[in-house]
């Protein structure tokens, strides 16, 4: 669900493909390849001045984009995509030093006469990989490749740049059928707790050496970098959802680097860990009771019929098609999966059906896609990634007894969401093995152009509140707000024309809507 609750990755980017199935500064490119001036300094040290600060090896590079290979799942891009790697510093205050591979997918524009520049996208999570995400959700861009080269990457720690690992797929498997994510007693929530322990502590053996790197605030300096080598005189960028979080913290750091930009299913800047999972109880539970009103139920009474039902599979799970039972924390996934997106909401009814029938396979598929297992029964590495960049940027460490304090609180949010919520606080950083950064990121981004701020008031992972503290963040005359009044978790990937038509009269022709536009 975002950013912090298991395998967001993988439901952001599934989501925002399938939706897309259904007066500023150009941002152009510089012909002399010049970098612009940098922004203000960040910690960790480059950004005013960033490409003077790194040697000739990296600023002086010339990718040489050739075919792209097959995803680990999945068809092989066609001929027009093209691929490449970048070659970063894994420590920017070490430029000198050891190098990470940023991997990079391009579709070129289809005018090269009309061509403003790069368009760099991230998908979310974080941990989606754009390298694969790319040529799946291109043809909801289409418009926006007739004059953009489209670019996916992988960010550091992600996909082929450095993946983190930590667990394989077996010990992936045991701890969703064996762990409660909602522990009602003292073993469940020792389970729980030794758990994430574990899971950080698998990430430290085979991913030790990237772990302390994998912060937003490095993949903002890796993509001023990436800027530089496509020969941009300014970022031009797509965020989706944590990729808002991205698109931010580039903007704090390089404010006179930003060129056209859209951020869209806004991460709250101002949030801290209890704070994400405040607003994620929040919205979740916003959407499903706007998923009852749709099917002519009460809040009261669909939310009372769910709970009995988790209560119940916390009981005795529900036998599926297969080997594997549906769980209380497996059936809480699946339903959180089905409102990222209001055109899934036919498959939350029938899940539900089907349960409450003493059958679980259908929210036990829905919680296979938002845990990106696969139908060989293997696990990709999204939620490590998710994990990794979460600790990694947060220095918040919630414990046992502080998510317990906040049960009480959330219950009065969410009756459904409240304690899977309240408890990610505590199990999702326990025992990591790095510092985290930072207990909110930094955004304000004084001197850079407008950048077009989407919230959609319906979103269950990024409630709209987001949107505008992101907005207000940015600060005035930087943020502009860009209100959706509908449901879904991203606004542009939907099928709203007056969204798509304001979004890409920005991206195409520089034309900055009015703060405060809505569509409906």
């Amino acid at each position: 669900m975002s950013k912090r609750v298991r395998a967001g990755a993988a439901a952001v980017a599934a989501v925002l493909i399938a939706g897309l199935a259904t007066g500023c500064d150009s941002g152009g490119t510089d012909p002399g390849g010049g970098t612009g001036r940098a922004g203000s300094t960040g910690s960790g040290g480059t950004s005013e001045g960033a490409m003077d600060s790194l040697p000739a090896a990296l600023t002086g590079q010339q990718p040489r984009w050739d075919a792209c290979e097959a995803p680990p799942a999945g068809e092989k891009p066609g001929p027009e995509w093209r691929c490449t790697t970048v070659k970063v510093p894994l420590d920017y205050t070490k430029p000198d030093g050891e190098t990470l591979p940023v991997a990079l997918i391009r579709k070129e524009a289809r005018y090269k006469d009309r061509r403003i520049g790069s368009l760099l996208f991230n998908f979310g999570g974080p941990g989606a990989s754009g390298v694969s995400a790319m040529p799946q959700a291109a043809q909801g861009f289409e418009e926006l490749g007739a004059r953009y080269d489209l670019v996916g990457f992988d960010p550091r720690g992600v996909g082929r740049s450095s993946a983190v690992v930590c667990r394989d797929s077996e010990e992936q498997a045991a701890s969703l059928a064996r762990i409660d994510l909602t522990p009602d007693t003292p073993a469940e929530e020792a389970a729980f707790l030794k758990d994430g322990a574990d899971f950080g502590a698998g990430c430290a053996e085979r991913s030790g050496k990237v772990l302390a790197h994998v912060t937003t605030s490095n993949t903002a300096r890796d993509l001023d970098l990436v800027r530089h080598v496509l020969g941009d005189r300014k970022l031009n960028y797509m965020g989706f959802s944590y990729g808002t979080q991205l698109g931010g913290t580039y903007a704090h750091l390089f404010p006179r680097n930003v060129g056209r930009t859209v951020l869209d299913a806004v991460v709250d800047p101002t949030a801290d860990a209890t704070g994400h999972a405040r607003n994620q109880a929040t919205g979740f539970q916003r959407a499903l009771n706007n998923y009852f009103a749709s099917t002519g139920e009460s809040a009261a009474a669909g939310n009372a019929r769910v709970t009995a039902l988790l209560k119940r599979l916390d009981r005795r799970p529900l036998p599926t098609d297969g080997d594997r039972e549906l769980t209380q924390s497996l059936a809480l996934t699946g339903i959180a999966q089905t409102l990222y997106s209001q055109q899934m909401w036919t498959y939350l009814t029938e899940g539900l059906k089907e349960a409450e029938a003493g059958r679980g396979d259908t929210l036990l598929r829905l919680a296979d896609m938002y845990n990106d297992r696969g139908e060989d029964g293997t696990y990709g590495t999204q939620a490590h990634s998710q994990r990794a960049i979460s600790c990694a940027d947060s220095s918040s460490r919630p414990t046992a007894a502080q998510a317990r304090a906040l049960l009480p609180e959330f219950r009065r949010i969410s009756p459904v969401f409240a304690e899977f919520m309240a408890w990610d606080t505590a199990g999702w950083c326990a025992d990591w093995p790095v510092k985290g950064e930072s207990a909110t990121p930094e955004a304000s981004a004084p001197g850079a152009g407008p950048i077009l701020v989407v919230g959609t008031t319906g979103d269950s992972a990024t409630p709209y509140e987001g949107a505008k503290k992101m907005a207000d963040e940015l600060g005035a005359g930087v943020g502009v707000l860009l209100t959706f009044k509908g449901e879904g978790h991203g606004a542009y990937t939907g099928d709203n024309r007056c969204v798509r038509d304001t979004v890409n009269a920005y991206l195409l022709d520089g034309k900055v809507p009015p703060n405060g536009t809505t569509c409906s």
